[in-house]
């Protein structure tokens, strides 16, 4: 059977996408736990000693933690994005999936900040595969901005400007905390808190963003 090529600007719905991109979130989120189960506690003979055990896990904890919330806020990302994005081409699917490259990474960036955070390489693990991850985000929606006509028919030029300006917040805040985390550790993945505050400073303009009316 002949297949008749695509048209190059041919486009598709969004719906097979978001499922792939939502189930590769849910695993990259759970595989953080084997982190936790692969540790070993060592000789416990009292109740004592089990809590202490558990009290020196500390930085596993602490980064499954840190990891968890930050996957969830970049998946919370990915929903609002595609609340204004109803189909996708070729080039939008590809840079999704250098989002995902980088997300199914985080388990393993986090297990080597964990283990091996008194090297530069350790410090740096984290940081750099949710730069990666944010990048890859932030080019998707420059790409479909840049296709507003067809890829987010139903936002208007002043809310496609303001969005664009406040999709940078993230984008800055990863690149700070690249930049802290030699010095600081995980400690610089506190600076996300700003996010919101600042996204909202990028996005003041003439007017306020308006939410895209529901797809049917």
């Amino acid at each position: 059977m002949i297949r008749r090529a695509k048209h190059p600007l041919a486009t598709e719905s969004t719906r097979r996408l978001e499922a792939f991109t939502d189930g590769v979130f849910a695993i990259a989120a759970t595989l953080l736990v084997l982190d936790l189960t692969s540790y070993s506690l060592g000789k416990v003979d009292s109740d004592a000693q089990l809590w202490a055990a558990l009290g020196e896990m500390w930085p596993q904890f602490a980064n499954f933690a840190l990891s968890f919330v930050l996957l969830c806020l970049l998946w919370m990302t990915h929903v609002q994005q595609f609340e204004s994005i109803p189909r996708v081409d070729s080039v939008m699917i590809w840079l999704n999936n250098v989002r995902l490259l980088f997300i199914v990474l985080v388990p393993f960036a986090t297990s080597l900040t964990t283990e091996y955070s008194e090297w530069l390489a350790g410090r740096l693990a984290m940081p750099v595969a949710f730069f990666f991850a944010i990048f890859a985000s932030w080019l998707q929606y420059l790409w479909a901005l840049s296709h507003r006509d067809v890829m987010m028919p139903d936002v208007g030029e002043e809310d496609a400007r303001l969005y664009g300006r406040g999709s940078l917040s993230a984008l800055v805040i990863s690149v700070l905390v690249v930049v802290l985390a030699p010095f600081i550790g995980s400690l610089a993945f506190l600076l996300f808190l700003l996010d919101g505050p600042f996204t909202a400073l990028l996005r003041r303009g003439r007017g306020r963003p308006r939410p895209a009316p529901p797809r049917p």
